[in-house]
Formats: structure tokens, C-alpha cells, sequence
């Protein structure tokens, strides 16, 4: 009872306005005081202390590092504008883009957010100006900008990887076909979409894309290859086995520095701005980190493990009902938490009792990041909707962008009855990876 009494106390300082990280601290201070008084604090010490020494929690600022140095240097806007040149004379073409776009740079970054602030800043005006539907528009630029969760190399699968004891290059390599399958089925919405209804995402006018060819080619060489060489930096490294994930993240930020340099961007303020934002979000996740060990170890302590296991033991169908009640818990704590507090707060407790029941702890993991990438576009909560709005127009309604993330939750859902129908789909590269 005390371990529901947690959850229950949680979510009313959440929903009282308590940032999650001071909310999971004091529900972990105040129910550890009660089974250890004043020893408490040191029984916090051995799960923070594990936390604090993590050596792959390291690639997080680096990775975050690259996002922010891209964000800043213009190497999006000119990748971008490659893209409508290429694309925009298609039905839906500006849409298409703006997806390639987001899978682009979330493979060069992997910061949920991020990609999706950048992108829509210089989407949305492109759009609107094409004469985009503003649900159409809402939804493509949400959707484009969760792929962050699940294309490597994507920050929760650095904490996921940490978490759960699962090796980074093994779950980068099992979210790759996930990911571009969810690529697949988020342009074949929009293709589906602008050729049944041309005029709710119109073709850019010849002469806004009438370039000459070699002059397109320049632009399109120049804008694509940073990204991609950053991509095969970071992940080729990571997967041959020649780097790990900190070493990894440390060669991606290097090179964007190196980029930013050669592009001419690179100076003190730029430098400034990315640290700043470095540091921000790192602390802001660290923090969770932290907060969401203390609330776990406490769970486990006031018996919250043998909860969850007579649960599932009630539930019955077998792993069936196991791989379902955990999907179906991540998928409404989405609603109001955070990843990093969903993958800090129920993977500890979920990642034994897969292993028990002999699931592969791989093709789970790939559910549980494709589901919280649902839960992050599904409305009411959904985390999408409110970083658009920080940067939409004013006559783009809540209930545009509501009906607009829809059609891509369908997709998500798509792709994840894909992976349960073929467990292959997220396995096969990392078992491939092992044969090598």
C-alpha cells in the first residue's frame, strides 16, 4: 500500500505545479523517513553515488552539445532549404521535407525538443507562406520532431541503455529499422494525404525552386554531407565496436565543432550559447536522474517490486499480458511525466521481471521507446502540442494541432503492432551486430 501511496502522492505534486525532479526527492525523503528515519540520507547515498559514477551517462551533454551547435551554426537552415529544392515541387512536398529534415538532424543529435523547435522555426513560415492546412502542418512538425526518441542516437536510449543494463550499441542498432519504419509511415500519410486533398499542402511555385542544376547540386553537397558525415561519425564508430557511447558522443561534438569552424559560424558567442544550453538541459536531466533513483530505490524497499509482480501474476495471458500491462502503464504516464522520469520510474522495476519471464529485453525496450514517443504526441497531455505552441502563429488553434498529431499517432501505432507482429524488425541488426 505505501508503494501506491507514492505513485498517488507524485502525481498530486505534479499536477500541483512541482517540477518532477523536487517532486520524486521529497516523495522519496519523506516515505524513506518513514522506514528508515534518520537514516535515510545515507540510504540515498549508495543509489546516488551509483548514478553519479555511471560513466555512460557521460554521452548525454555531448550529445546535447551537438544538437546545440547545430542548432545555432546554420548548417539546418541550409540543409533545409536543399530540401524544398528537391522536394517542394511535389503534393506535400514542403511537408516531406520538413520529416526528412527532422530525421536528419535527430540522427545528428538526439535531443527530443530540440529538433522540433528548430525545424518548426523555419517550417511553419515556409508552409503557411505555401498555403498549408495549419492542422496538416501542426501534426507533421510534431511528429517529425518525436523521431528524436527513437532514431539513434537518441538521449533516451543513453538512459534507457544506463537503466535497464543493456548495451547503447545494441539498442542504437535495434532502433534504426523502428525508426526509418516510422519515417516510411509518416511520409506515406502525407503522400496518401496531399494527393487526395492537393490543396491542403500545395506544391511550391517552379520559381521559388528554379535552380539551375549544378548550382542545386552545390547547395544540396554542401548542405547534406555535414549531417551525414556527423551520422557515420558517431554511429559508425559506435557500431563497429571502435568507440563506446561517450567516445562516440565526444568524436559527433568534436566534429560539430569543426563544422561550425569551417561554415565560418564558429565564434565565443555561439560557443556560449551552446554551453548554456548544454548545461541547462543536462542539469535538468541529471536531476531527474537522481530524483528518479531515490524514488525507485525507496519503491523497491517499501515492497513496490512484489506489488508489480502479483499484478502481473493476476493479470494472466502469460508475457502477452506482461508486455501489455507495462506498455499500457508507460503509454498514461506519458500523460504526465516526462521520458526521462517514465524510463528513470518504471524501467528499474519492469527490467527484472522481463528477464525473469525471458522476454528479450531488446524487443521490449524498442516497444517501451516507441510507445513513449506516443504518449508524447497523444492529446490531451501531449508534450508535442505545447513546444508548437512556444512557436506557433497565433491563428493556429490547439484543436488544429490536436486533430493534426492524430493521423501520426495511427502511424506510431502502426509501427509499433509492426514490431510486436515481427520481433525481427528490432532485433535482427543487434543480433547481426553480435555475428560480427
Amino acid at each position: 500500500m505505501t508503494s501506491l501511496l507514492m505513485f498517488a502522492a507524485l502525481f498530486v505534486l505534479v499536477f500541483a505545479g512541482v517540477p518532477v525532479a523536487f517532486s520524486l526527492i521529497i516523495i522519496a525523503i519523506a516515505f524513506g523517513y518513514s522506514v528508515f528515519g534518520e537514516l535515510i540520507f545515507l540510504q540515498l547515498y549508495g543509489p546516488l553515488l551509483h548514478t553519479a559514477s555511471n560513466f555512460v551517462l557521460a554521452a548525454i551533454p555531448l550529445f546535447i552539445f551537438m544538437g546545440a551547435i547545430l542548432e545555432r551554426s546554420g548548417i539546418a537552415k541550409r540543409l533545409f532549404y536543399a530540401l524544398q529544392l528537391w522536394l517542394g515541387g511535389l503534393p506535400g512536398g514542403l511537408a516531406l521535407s520538413t520529416i526528412a529534415m527532422c530525421a536528419i538532424f535527430a540522427a545528428a543529435s538526439g535531443v527530443v525538443g530540440a529538433v522540433e523547435i528548430v525545424v518548426g522555426l523555419m517550417a511553419i513560415p515556409a508552409m503557411t507562406k505555401a498555403g498549408y492546412r495549419n492542422d496538416l502542418i501542426a501534426g507533421t512538425i510534431c511528429a517529425g520532431g518525436s523521431l528524436g526518441t527513437i532514431i539513434p542516437p537518441s538521449v533516451i536510449v543513453v538512459v534507457y541503455a544506463s537503466i535497464a543494463q543493456l548495451s547503447i550499441g545494441k539498442l542504437f542498432a535495434a532502433s534504426i529499422l523502428p525508426g526509418l519504419l516510422m519515417v516510411a509511415f509518416f511520409v506515406g500519410y502525407i503522400v496518401i494525404r496531399s494527393l487526395l486533398h492537393p490543396t491542403d499542402a500545395p506544391a511550391l511555385p517552379k520559381e521559388e525552386r528554379d535552380v539551375p542544376l549544378p548550382e542545386k547540386w552545390k547547395i544540396t553537397l554542401t548542405a547534406m554531407l555535414p549531417p551525414l558525415a556527423l551520422i557515420v561519425l558517431v554511429l559508425g564508430s559506435l557500431l563497429a565496436g571502435a568507440a563506446s557511447a561517450t567516445e562516440a558522443a565526444a568524436v559527433g561534438a568534436a566534429g560539430t565543432i569543426v563544422l561550425a569552424f569551417l561554415f565560418r559560424e564558429l565564434n565565443l558567442k555561439l560557443l556560449k550559447e551552446a554551453l548554456n544550453v548544454t548545461l541547462r538541459i543536462t542539469t535538468m536531466i541529471m536531476l531527474i536522474v537522481a530524483g528518479g533513483t531515490m524514488f525507485t530505490s525507496i519503491f523497491a524497499v517499501t515492497g513496490g517490486g512484489q506489488l508489480v509482480r502479483e499484478t502481473v501474476a493476476s493479470i494472466g495471458f502469460g508475457n502477452a499480458g506482461i508486455i501489455a500491462f507495462f506498455l499500457v502503464v508507460v503509454f498514461f504516464a506519458g500523460f504526465v511525466l516526462d521520458w526521462v522520469s517514465i524510463v528513470l520510474i518504471f524501467i528499474p522495476i519492469f527490467a527484472p521481471i522481463v528477464k525473469s519471464a525471458g522476454i528479450d529485453p531488446i524487443w521490449f525496450a524498442m516497444l517501451v521507446l516507441v510507445v513513449i514517443q506516443t504518449s508524447y504526441l497523444t492529446p490531451p497531455m501531449a508534450p508535442s502540442i505545447f513546444y508548437l505552441r512556444s512557436i506557433a502563429p497565433r491563428d493556429m488553434t490547439y484543436g488544429q494541432m490536436y486533430r493534426g498529431v492524430l493521423p501520426f499517432v495511427g502511424a506510431q501505432m502502426l509501427v509499433l503492432i509492426v514490431i510486436i507482429a515481427f520481433p525481427a524488425v528490432a532485433t535482427w541488426l543487434p543480433d547481426l551486430l553480435v555475428g560480427l
